[in-house]
């Protein structure tokens, strides 16, 4: 029998502040008392990529337009299930940031100060890879 695997994904919503800095979206959970991402488990038939749009509309009222694919995070979910969560870029085009349904709490936060305010390591590490994508390459001298 194989084991069961359960499909996620989501969203790292950014922004450029008042000040021009970077900012990405955080959601707390009540039910877990935790910081992360905005993401969710995928519908029948629905793909990633919809329901990492869907699930952050749904727990930020904010409308995105998907950018590219940043990572996927593998681990054990609280009950014992594999779980892959992918994640994508996403900009938001519509909305005002406001907490839903499970969300106690959604907040802009400064690029900068977002790894001190997540609950999970991997968490942290999709925001590592985030900045090194979101870190303009420049040409080495010739």
């Amino acid at each position: 029998m194989t084991e069961e695997i359960v499909r996620a994904a989501g969203g790292l919503v950014c922004r450029n502040g008042d000040d021009g800095a970077v900012e990405i979206v955080l959601v707390h959970r009540r039910a877990h008392d935790d910081w992360a991402f905005p993401k969710g488990k995928l519908h029948r038939g629905e793909s990633e990529p919809d329901a990492a749009l869907r699930e952050v509309e749904e727990e930020t009222r904010l409308r995105c337009s998907l950018g590219r694919e940043v990572a996927t995070s593998a681990y054990r979910d609280s009950r014992g299930r594999r779980k892959t969560v992918r994640y994508w870029q996403m900009a938001p085009v519509d909305g005002v940031l406001a907490p839903t349904n499970e969300i106690d709490k959604a907040r802009w936060v400064a690029l900068s100060d977002a790894a001190g305010k997540l609950t999970y390591a991997r968490d942290r590490e999709l925001l590592r890879d985030l900045q090194a994508l979101l870190v303009p390459r420049t040409r080495p001298r010739e």
